[in-house]
């Protein structure tokens, strides 16, 4: 058994019978959706095509979704469908980043994710999806790919059909007869500003207006004609308050194509998740330049550098828990990951790595502010240290670099599909952790070795991001048009002053000029200039892939 859907775009009519049965059969909230019905439109005026889509979870063969799932909320039946359980999931939203057709939605009155599950509650009673059911041109099909005297085997064996984005290899059953290459390809369609034919769509980000800011849309654009009428420019909501309808300059849809109708994706992840990506690197970075500077003999154990430094990598290290849960739409089901774990899953990797990392790390420092206020021996102390850094310089780069295989598990965000993000982390954790340690130096009486160290380290690590972000990860061309849109929107578009502004000038420029600027202070206006330009260059990084469209 290997159910599968056909769906014929020669014959569907864009009634959205279908969006409304799965909503009446699933008891789909308002504001998402399991199916939707996109409509494009291409050609010139008066030679213009109307073309329709029915989109919806494509119950993939090798379901990224499924892997990325740390509780295994997201899963796949013997019979092929995909199916989830709300009353496992925990709201970590990877399986909406992991799922390249926009197919996942968080339902907001459970806060679960949920998507198409093919009626499988009908299946399982000899009943056909609800959509299946409705459809009046019998242009949705459904049945076993695996069975060749089924209605949808003999349909594939005698059409052409395609699917949406095979290039992803996640093995789509989602086929299409028919199906139109503008509909088919998100990005076929220009989208600025986010304009459609029926309406004005301003995208979700999880507050109201553009970029989930708070911003009302812009007020509508009315010219005038020669005599002074207010006339409505083609692409605006604003409509003529007196006078005869007049239509603008040029010509009514002179765009070859279109978006007419479509549905609302909001994006998943937010602050948090760069967030967290900062205060890792600092807490990881830290750990690191301490280990290897001991272990090394660069400098001695001093009081000072290595309880002040452990203690600020053990506080940024419960920050980064703190946001990973903030982040879940059920904080409360956070321990899941440790009891009922999917261990595909990198954020179930990367969780035991952080515990490890933080069990290391918190023992050591325990041992030795014990040694320091006379409690424990400082014996006891010196025989922990060097097995410490030891077992824990795997688990802090391990912790470093691990969201780079969770971004990469992210198949829906085609940018964060990088080689080279894995040592651009470690890169990152290097300069944030000089970077803390040369603010820590203001406070606290480091040893001069210690800061010679964080210097060197600091200012070699951003040399180093510098040339990795921008020939690496900006530069260099990018393997599918997705990540070039979401490249040329961190450089040239949205978020443009984040990166030049904020990460190459804030981030790089001025704490590499302060470097030669003796004394705490200039050391510390460095440190904290790094930490916030690796804000918002993780900010632009995070949050760009997001926005472009997969659906």
């Amino acid at each position: 058994m290997n159910y599968g859907f056909v769906i014929n775009n020669d014959t569907c009519i864009g009634c959205h019978a279908c969006s409304t049965a799965c909503k009446s059969e699933n008891s789909v909230p308002l504001g998402v959706q399991r199916t939707w019905v996109k409509s494009v439109e291409t050609g010139v005026y008066p030679n213009v095509r109307r073309s329709f889509q029915v989109t919806r979870c494509n119950h993939c063969a090798n379901p990224p979704c499924v892997r990325i799932c740390p509780v295994t909320a997201m899963y796949q039946r013997h019979d092929g469908i995909v199916e989830f359980d709300p009353d496992v999931c925990i709201g970590c939203k990877a399986c909406m980043q992991a799922c390249p057709y926009d197919a996942i939605y968080v339902d907001p009155e459970t806060h679960s994710v949920a998507k198409c599950h093919y009626c499988a509650h009908r299946v399982e009673v000899g009943l056909e999806p609800a959509c299946v059911i409705v459809c009046p041109e019998h242009a949705i099909v459904a049945g076993d790919l695996d069975d060749p005297s089924t209605e949808i085997a003999q349909l594939l064996a005698s059409n052409k059909t395609t699917v949406r984005k095979p290039e992803q290899g996640t093995a789509p059953k989602l086929f299409y007869i028919g199906g139109n290459d503008a509909a088919m390809h998100p990005t076929a369609t220009a989208r600025t500003p986010e304009m459609f034919a029926w309406s004005d769509v301003i995208p979700l980000h999880g507050g109201e207006g553009h970029g989930g800011d708070g911003h009302a849309a812009p007020a509508p654009v009315l010219k005038k004609s020669s005599s002074g009428t207010p006339i409505r420019t083609p692409g605006t909501q604003g409509v003529p308050s007196s006078g005869p309808i007049m239509i603008g300059e040029g010509r009514m849809a002179e765009q070859m194509v279109q978006v007419t109708w479509n549905a609302q994706h909001k994006v998943p992840w937010h602050w948090p998740v760069p967030a967290y990506l900062v205060t890792k690197g600092i807490a990881t970075g830290i750990f690191l330049l301490l280990a290897f500077g001991f272990l090394l003999g660069t400098f001695p154990f001093t009081a000072p550098a290595f309880l002040g430094g452990g203690l600020l990598s053990i506080v940024f290290t419960l920050l980064t828990t703190a946001l990973l849960v903030y982040d879940l739409e059920h904080p409360q089901r956070f321990l899941r990951i440790v009891f009922r774990p999917q261990f595909k899953s990198w954020l179930v990797r990367g969780a035991f790595l952080l515990i490890g990392f933080s069990t290391v790390s918190g023992l050591w420092w325990v041992v030795e502010a014990g040694a320091a206020l006379g409690w424990l021996s400082a014996d006891l102390a010196e025989a922990v240290r060097a097995p410490a850094f030891w077992i824990g310089i795997p688990l802090a780069v391990g912790a470093a670099i691990y969201t780079a295989f969770l971004f990469g598990q992210a198949e829906g965000r085609d940018l964060w599909q990088s080689s080279l993000l894995p040592v651009h982390l470690v890169v990152q954790a290097v300069f944030a952790g000089a970077a803390a340690l040369l603010m820590l130096g203001a406070f606290v009486a480091i040893d001069a070795e210690v800061t010679a160290l964080a210097r060197t380290a600091f200012g070699v690590a951003l040399a180093a991001d510098v040339l990795v972000t921008l020939f690496g990860e900006v530069w260099m061309p990018h393997a599918s048009e997705n990540a070039a849109q979401a490249a040329h929107a961190i450089t040239h578009g949205r978020y443009r002053l984040h990166f030049w502004v904020g990460s190459m000038l804030i981030g790089h420029a001025v704490p590499l000029a302060l470097l030669f600027v003796a004394g705490p202070v200039a050391a510390f206006v460095a440190g904290l200039a790094a930490i916030a330009g690796l804000y918002a260059y993780e900010h632009a990084f995070v949050m760009a892939p997001q926005e472009v469209p997969n659906s």
